[in-house]
């Protein structure tokens, strides 16, 4: 047994049973490890951003982490910006990255990088392992810094001479970590977010992390239909449970206007597992904090405590029952559209009254999708996973990781076509593996969002240069050709006929299909 094996052997013990890959040299003996341990999962990514990208998918759906296998900096680097949605989400990940044998590294060879410098800014944890024997102890570290609540990124840098090297005859077994609890609210906290409920104020209850699932949200949903306090959750969530059976909650929304409107009349702001809200970026002449200056905010609980057990709390402090009646989705009002140009908004509505139940719904759609909650309030359950952090190109690689996790349950993918092109090699990811996968790409050949930024900033009528930065025109993408080019089947639609026909065609069949919805 080598340091490679006894690495694979902890992370296995530890419940940690898929890799997303794109190996090197430096990695070579953690890859031949994998042929002696069937029973960890592979999955090779063509561009390291797919690879950081779809770990954060799995675990948002697994609830756990998976690990990545990365080469030397340059491919630490060029998954940073995934790994940095990542952190911002708090999902749990564990990157083992590769690295020059300990001896090598004087010489400044041509990969020669400083991996801890890479890796710090979008990593809570990192640690160099300089031995084979170190390897387990180090390893079941990292998953038990991944798993603390909410979750962590933990990044191992291993040196080859550490995985080649043979561990001792007799070896002991691997390092198991230990498991955390979430700590729990304090008393004086309940009772200040009971008081603001109590004050008769506007009151907002924001919900952000593991509340906007399971218990949490239940009893969120039970606090707002007895005392009439708003629910909202933060503009980008890792996970929220979705549909006709689960509490509604109206989401923060990301232009400063609309968001700064939305809490203008908040009096009292409870917060849990919520940040106080921000605007995404600043603007001139525009506030940076969202909720009025005399809005008064209370911390019921952060993200790193039990959001079940304050919600569960704060509902027995306020009298309400376990079993009262909790916030109800409204009935739908929108109206289907039959025929006639294809828009965002029909692409909007028509996934959302044909989402399947247990649907998984990644959301990168930006600009032409922002109704998407609107009318997918009262579809059929669902899961409803976003872009966390801003960096584009999160939506393929995390509807990839997502079906890895899941892999009885449809995904279905909003994408926006300029992200789209960020990390378009998950498809083939998709193919290889054979993945449930629907990606629908709104293909309104523009950065659209931009251009609303450039008014934003005060730019009205942008000039030739400046639009050339903001349309993906001259040429054009031809998504089915890209699709087919990584094995993936499309179709391109440009009627709302046609598109009801393909995503009815897509829903059914199994594996990864695209539709390029010509909007």
């Amino acid at each position: 047994m080598n340091g490679a094996d006894s690495l694979c052997d902890t992370l296995l013990a530890n419940d940690v049973d898929v890799c997303f890959a794109n190996p090197g040299t430096s990695e070579m003996h953690f890859v031949a490890a994998l042929d002696r341990k069937p029973d960890m999962r592979c999955v090779l990514g063509l561009f390291e951003g797919v690879v950081t990208g779809a770990a954060d998918g799995y675990a948002r759906m697994a609830d756990k982490p998976a690990a990545t296998l990365l080469h030397l900096g340059p491919g630490l680097g060029n998954g940073l910006a995934n790994l940095h949605n990542a952190k911002r989400a708090r999902t749990p990940m564990v990157n083992v990255v590769g690295d020059h044998a300990t001896y090598h590294v004087q010489y400044d060879a041509p990969l020669t990088s400083d991996v801890e410098g890479v890796a710090r800014p979008m990593s809570h944890w990192v640690r160099r392992t300089l031995t084979a024997g170190a390897i387990s102890a180090d390893a079941a570290e990292a998953v038990a810094i991944a798993r603390r609540e909410p979750g962590n990124i933990a990044t191992l840098i291993l040196p080859a001479d550490a995985a080649w090297t043979d561990l001792p005859a007799g070896a002991s077994a691997p390092v198991i970590a230990a498991r955390d609890a979430a700590p729990r609210t304090s008393a004086e906290a309940v009772r200040a977010a009971a008081d603001a409920i109590r004050s008769g104020e506007n009151t907002v209850l924001m919900l952000g992390g593991a509340a906007l699932r399971g218990r949490a949200l239940e009893a969120a949903g039970r606090i707002a239909r007895a005392t009439g306090v708003r629910l909202i959750s933060e503009t980008s969530n890792r996970r929220i449970e979705r549909g006709r059976t689960r509490t509604p909650v109206d989401r923060l929304p990301y232009p400063i206007d609309l968001a700064v409107a939305k809490l203008k009349d908040a009096r009292r702001l409870v917060l849990a597992g919520a940040r106080a809200p921000v605007g995404f970026f600043a603007y001139p002449g525009k506030p940076s904090l969202l909720a009025p200056p005399d809005c008064a905010q209370v911390v019921l609980a952060t993200q790193e405590q039990d959001l079940a057990q304050a919600l569960e709390w704060l509902a027995d402090e306020l009298g309400i029952a376990a079993d009262a009646p909790r916030l109800a989705a409204p009935v739908p009002t929108y109206e289907v559209p039959a025929s006639g140009k294809l828009t965002g908004a029909a692409v909007n509505i028509l996934v959302a009254h044909t989402l399947p139940e247990q649907a998984i719904v990644c959301d990168e759609s930006i600009t032409q999708g922002r109704e998407f909650p609107l009318y997918s309030v009262s579809s059929a359950p669902h899961d409803w996973l976003m872009l966390t952090g801003g960096a584009i190109g999160i939506g393929l690689p995390l509807a990839t990781g997502a079906a890895v996790a899941c892999p009885d349950r449809k995904v279905v993918t909003l994408q926006a076509d300029g992200s789209g092109m960020y990390t378009l090699q998950a498809l083939w990811t998709q193919a290889r593996e054979n993945l449930d996968c629907l990606t629908i790409i709104l293909a309104n050949r523009s950065y659209a969002t931009l251009h609303g930024e450039m008014k934003n900033v005060g730019v009205q009528e942008p000039g030739r240069n400046a639009r050339r930065m903001l349309d993906l025109q001259e040429p054009s993408l031809e998504w089915v050709s890209l699709a087919r080019g990584m094995g993936v089947d499309a179709v391109s639609v440009d009627t709302i006929e046609g598109f009801a026909d393909a995503l009815r065609a897509g829903l059914k069949r199994r594996g990864p299909f695209l539709i390029e919805a010509l909007i």
